[in-house]
């Protein structure tokens, strides 16, 4: 879902709505089970859902804690640009470190979220990578301590 343009807006119909609602829930449910519970048959699912993924409506992931698969140390950097922010964002957005990118309004021009190995590969990223790139003016970083909550089950609308 990399470089949604947020006012591109994909009209869906109820029945999309609830299999993204049931695929939010666990993305490893059944097709078979999803129609059941959406009043369709499973390959009507699997059609609408390969539609879903095509339109980059949505993406079906595995979503791990980074602490169990090595990487001990993240952060949010917000980030000052002079100029056009949008090749800093596209710079960012490149970086494998980086799983979330956003331009923004109020202090920050842009917030890109890091996930490190340890505080020695957060600092070289923000430190030698991230400085270094044209237009950057100035960062400012937190680190995250705890992670209390990460939720992916927000429904449609």
């Amino acid at each position: 879902m990399a470089n949604r343009d947020r006012n591109a807006s994909v009209p869906l119909d109820s029945a999309s709505k609830a299999i993204i609602e049931q695929l939010q829930e666990d993305g490893r449910r059944p097709y078979a089970a999803i129609g059941k519970a959406v009043g369709l048959s499973e390959a009507a699912v699997r059609q609408r859902v390969q539609k879903l993924l095509d339109q980059g409506v949505m993406q079906i992931v595995a979503v791990t804690d980074p602490l169990t698969v090595g990487f001990t140390r993240q952060a949010m950097v917000g980030i000052n640009v002079e100029g056009d922010i949008e090749p800093v964002a596209d710079a960012l957005a490149a970086l494998d470190e980086v799983d979330y990118v956003v331009c923004t309004a109020g202090s920050f021009d842009l917030l890109a979220e890091l996930v490190c190995e340890d505080d020695e590969h957060l600092l070289e990223l923000i430190n030698k990578r991230i400085r270094s790139l044209p237009g950057v003016r100035s960062t400012e970083s937190f680190v995250y301590l705890k992670l209390r909550k990460q939720t992916y089950t927000w429904g449609t609308r």
